[in-house]
């Protein structure tokens, strides 16, 4: 896939990148290794009033990011200023307490002193996704940098101009040169990267076959990874719920990102007694929706970020109609327009049996499942091969603890929709990957937890 900026409502090619050679990839690792050794040795408050800068420029300067993002991405022009805030917050939220998460912890034992201290590793590789081309790449680098990491970026190959802009965001809030780089670079190019010694560990957010490449690279080498892969997430509708707000979660939980979010609901499981009622208010809620220009404030679903995508989910509505499914609304790409829309679009009467139910629907498309109770909604909701998150809404207290129990997810969110917040782990299991990001389990993944033990 060529490093290009294609505006995905257009598909008109805006600008070209060349990717860096081997020898521009070896300066690269020699200046972060080397940059390692000076930075690893800075105070919690040098980094933080580095990343208090960096929350600074992101918040001053949030308009032209997210052109930006919108340009490379289509994510909503609202939605990317957004990012942008968000990214302010989780720099903010790790300045403030990297310090406490990392300070050592003493511990009683036979030894006169014990206790546990957290050093940084080295060289962390970020391989990051386009889909929040900002927001993934910062909740990697701010607890990361916090513990005296340096990073190392190589973003997707649709979003150059985002990965520029972060490297320079942190050039500019005043770290260290070589503290964070960015790397043109194909992913063919990991595997090798992974088996330089000077790297010590690799996150990624992304596809499952991204996830699992990286995974064999890195095991290879027996080098620590985080990965955050995709989902197929269940949103469980309960005859004791706020339908009214539900509804209203549930279209803003699936058309999150223009539908492309590994947390946005996917799976939509109600219970038979208010099925008919749900299915009314959703299609109302769809049928309300703006597909358009991206830039514009009234547009309230952008483009597919790529022809590829577009394409794959006009397979699998495609799929899901021969399967014996019916569409409510939309169904088919807009071919009415230049760029990768499709449109909100509302699928029912589809077995949960099939293999396209088990498929991740990455685009504005819901699939609606119809079960008689909350054991039947908990075992759909499992019958997956991911587990990301979940949302689930019921005003029974009962059956709110056994969704939390019981659901096989990394997240739970009980009357209210999945997201990611800096105070809080992020992650999954199952084929939703390994590891958590956020929170202080997050800074945690790439730290030596070394214990100390004195006589």
């Amino acid at each position: 896939m060529p490093i290009a900026t294609v505006n995905p409502a257009t598909k008109e090619l805006l600008k070209n990148f060349e990717a860096h050679s081997d020898a521009e990839i070896a300066a690269k690792l020699d200046l972060a290794q080397r940059a390692f050794e000076h930075y690893r040795q800075t105070s919690f408050s040098e980094r933080s009033r580095w990343l208090e800068k960096a929350a600074s420029i992101l918040e001053q300067e949030k308009a032209e990011f997210a052109k930006v993002m919108t340009l490379e991405m289509g994510k909503t022009y609202k939605s990317a200023i957004a990012e942008a805030e968000k990214c302010a917050l989780v720099c903010r939220y790790y300045a403030e307490n990297a310090a406490q998460f990392l300070a050592e912890n003493y511990v009683e034992t036979d030894a006169s002193k014990s206790y546990v201290k957290y050093q940084p590793l080295g060289i962390v590789l970020a391989v990051m996704p386009w889909n929040f081309p900002f927001w993934q790449v910062f909740r990697f680098a701010a607890p990361a940098l916090m513990a005296g990491n340096v990073g190392l970026l190589k973003h997707a190959s649709n979003v150059p101009q985002c990965a520029l802009a972060i490297e320079k965001i942190i050039n500019r809030a005043g770290f260290p040169e070589g503290v964070f780089q960015n790397l043109f670079i194909p992913g063919a190019k990991i595997g090798d990267l992974m088996s330089d010694d000077r790297i010590k560990a690799a996150t990624l957010t992304g596809s499952e076959p991204a996830g699992m490449s990286l995974a064999v690279a890195s095991g290879k080498q027996i080098k620590k990874t985080v990965l955050e892969l995709g989902g197929s997430d269940p949103f469980i509708v309960l005859e004791s719920a706020d339908l009214e707000a539900a509804v209203a979660v549930a279209t803003t939980a699936r058309m999150l990102n223009n539908g492309q979010s590994c947390i946005a609901a996917k799976r939509f499981i109600v219970q038979e007694a208010i099925a008919d009622q749900f299915e009314k208010l959703l299609v109302e809620k769809f049928q309300a929706l703006k597909v358009g220009d991206p830039m514009q404030s009234d547009t309230d679903v952008g483009p597919l970020a790529t022809p590829d995508i577009l394409k794959e989910l006009d397979q699998q509505v495609e799929t899901c109609v021969k399967a014996g499914a019916k569409v409510l609304i939309g169904g088919q790409s807009l071919a009415d327009r230049p760029g990768n829309f499709f449109p909100p679009t509302i699928i029912t009467d589809l077995s949960p049996e099939t293999a396209i139910a088990k498929e991740e629907f990455f685009g504005p498309v819901a699939l609606v499942f119809r079960v008689p109770n909350i054991d039947a909604a908990i075992k759909l909701a499992n019958a997956t091969p991911f587990g990301l998150g979940a949302s689930a809404w019921t005003t029974n207290s009962q059956e709110q603890h056994r969704l939390i129990n019981e659901i096989e997810a990394g997240a739970v969110f009980i009357n209210g929709m999945v997201k990611s917040d800096p105070r809080l782990p992020f992650g999954g299991i199952k084929r939703s990957g390994y590891g958590r990001e956020l929170g202080i389990q997050g800074i945690h993944e790439f730290v030596n937890i070394k214990t100390v033990w004195v006589k």
